[in-house]
């Protein structure tokens, strides 16, 4: 079973050696969080609460994903880095596929580009981007980073996008993976169609074996369901060995260990309490199920 840490919120000043305590632990990789802005006011529109609110706060930490990628690559060699999720539609694809094909050329292939529509419109309306047509938008900025990450001269020519025969220097030897990110039945055909992968916050134990069948089932639709495929499912319960035991008997083969807002009940912690944490569950969750 695979053990993603997620490190959304945490300090960015410690993220270099919460990488290096994770790679030594056993956990498989590292998922941020990404946020263009965060305005002064927003509605409630955040789709996983039950009043609408999100969790956040403007002074939350969202750093830059390039930036953070590279620097915890540097100082590893097998732990692999994803974003849960970033906002695709926001950002120019031809700036999203350099950094995703320098990304992979300096980590050798550890970087997944997890990709969702997002959910904040002032965000959209301050970037200049119509947020109704944020899906239409993801789904034409894929196809673009996928020709882009090719090599070699390739054109485009779309309703968002349009452009002459360019090429993108350092191609990547291996094209990222994308996973899809979002609990709508959009997001889910989405997955079924291009994705390599899901991304999924806040599952109920109870709905893990549900969801995972419902898309093998939409891949199945896209004759897709034989290709390489990870459902990553953060579970809305307290981690334990026996309930990850159980879940892994359900088909959850990847999950999330919680932000250390959550996992240590502060918004600010100090490194080594983060290690501490991080140390109880590979003790207690990631070595057990790996006997």
């Amino acid at each position: 079973m695979k053990f993603w840490q997620a490190i959304t919120w945490a300090e960015t000043g410690q993220l270099v050696e919460i990488a290096r305590a994770a790679e030594e632990l056993g956990f498989h990789g590292l998922m941020s969080g990404d946020h263009a802005v965060y305005p002064e006011s927003i509605a409630p529109d955040y789709p996983y609460s039950d009043n609408g609110l999100p969790p956040m706060r403007p002074e939350d930490e969202y750093p830059d994903q390039t930036a953070i990628f590279a620097a915890m690559a540097a100082v590893t060699s097998r732990l692999k880095f994803t974003c849960g999720v970033y906002v695709l539609p926001l950002r120019n694809p031809h700036e999203v596929a350099r950094a995703a094909a320098t990304l992979a050329v300096l980590s050798d292939n550890r970087f997944i580009l997890g990709a969702g529509v997002g959910w904040m419109k002032e965000e959209f309306d301050i970037y200049g981007v119509d947020f109704h047509r944020r899906g239409a938008i993801t789904d034409e900025s894929i196809e673009v980073l996928r020709k882009l990450w090719r090599g070699g001269m390739v054109e485009h020519h779309g309703e968002f996008f349009d452009f002459p025969r360019v090429q993108l220097s350092p191609a990547p030897t291996k094209q990222p993976a994308i996973y899809i990110g979002g609990s709508s039945a959009a997001a889910l055909r989405r997955t079924a169609r291009v994705g390599d992968g899901y991304i999924g916050a806040g599952t109920a134990p109870q709905d893990v074996a549900p969801l995972l069948a419902r898309l093998q089932s939409l891949r199945a639709e896209c004759g897709r369901e034989h290709l390489p495929f990870e459902a990553m499912l953060g579970i809305a319960d307290t981690p334990s060995y026996d309930l990850y035991a159980r879940l892994r008997d359900d088909g959850l083969d990847s999950t999330v260990a919680p932000p250390f807002l959550y996992a240590l009940g502060k918004r600010h912690s100090s490194l080594d309490e983060k290690k501490r944490y991080m140390e109880d569950y590979a003790e207690n969750i990631i070595r057990r199920l790996a006997d």
